[in-house]
């Protein structure tokens, strides 16, 4: 059985807390949103709107975060025995294709402008401000989704705090970019350096997309490894060598172990005498789930007993 949190004032309940860290995440991706939009309309900066375009698709994430918290708060059912748990690394995966998809468009028109048709770019001094705002923004909120993720074992929060991450060293990009525009401006109209320090505000949009690609393919692959049951299984062998460690065990015949969201399930087989008595094989069974559970706790654990001679 399940145990409930303890019904006191000061409990916390693991899925509320979850689904607050996931609202307040939209609701600062909402603002970023609007804020980019705005400055990067104003002012031209491609730079900008690719980082508005990218909190644009945070924002998208942050609400399938959420509802994915809440949908995988949901208890097993006989369609679903192991739980709702894995549309928490669904969601996940589908951030990254978001990302990913982001990505196309600002390659796309960063590559025009250098190539095909420069833009002239605005740099007013608030511009700066609003990217420092964003960056002050994007560290709050990750540093909590990151805590967040890590106490409830949460890969959904942990692509959010993926994207706010991201979002930090792209906005430093862009404040980078706008500094070269803004040097160009302050050089005279032939300077050999103006052209390419005008340019700048498009490389660095291709700098965010570097850093989106690179950080989206690493999400993507731990989301796939858990929806195949693959990632589990670098822990087997620590479950493996903490059944070994239970007096009565004799070998371990197999193990398999599944994650689902924050649960996990632990299938082990363990071989013990065959001349044990049946409440020593059952306190022998038991000890192997305390010992299975030291390794993952809260584990759900099913151990078989093998007779050997």
């Amino acid at each position: 059985m399940r145990s409930k949190p303890p019904n006191f004032p000061n409990s916390v309940d693991p899925e509320k807390e979850k689904r607050g860290a996931a609202l307040s995440s939209v609701a600062a991706a909402l603002f970023l949103v609007l804020v980019k939009l705005v400055v990067g309309l104003e002012t031209n900066s491609l730079g900008i709107l690719s980082e508005a375009a990218h909190s644009g698709l945070d924002l998208l994430a942050a609400g399938i975060t959420y509802f994915a918290v809440r949908y995988a708060s949901a208890p097993a059912d006989p369609h679903h025995p192991y739980g709702h748990g894995k549309m928490e690394n669904l969601s996940a995966l589908v951030e990254t294709i978001l990302l990913l998809l982001t990505c196309v468009y600002i390659v796309w028109e960063a590559a025009h402008r250098l190539f095909v048709r420069p833009a002239e770019v605005s740099v007013p001094w608030w511009s700066f401000g609003v990217v420092i705002v964003s960056i002050g923004v994007d560290v709050t909120r990750s540093r909590m989704l990151k805590r967040m993720a890590k106490k409830h074992k949460s890969q959904a929060l942990e692509a959010d705090a993926l994207h706010f991450s991201t979002d930090i060293w792209a906005s430093a990009v862009v404040l980078l970019g706008l500094a070269c525009v803004w040097a160009a401006g302050m050089l005279p109209s032939g300077a050999a350096l103006r052209p390419i320090l005008e340019r700048a505000d498009a490389v660095a949009a291709l700098g965010v997309s570097v850093i989106i690609v690179w950080v989206s393919l690493r999400l993507g692959r731990a989301a796939v490894e858990v929806l195949l049951d693959g990632d589990a299984q670098g822990v087997t062998k620590d479950i493996r060598t903490a059944a070994l460690g239970v007096a009565g065990v004799r070998g371990v015949a197999q193990v398999r172990a599944r994650l689902s969201g924050p649960a996990a399930f632990v299938d082990i087989s363990v071989e013990i005498a065959r001349e044990t008595s049946f409440e020593g094989a059952h306190g022998i069974g038991d000890k192997v789930e305390a010992a299975v559970r030291a390794v993952l706790p809260g584990a759900d654990v099913v151990v078989h007993l093998e007779p050997v001679a």
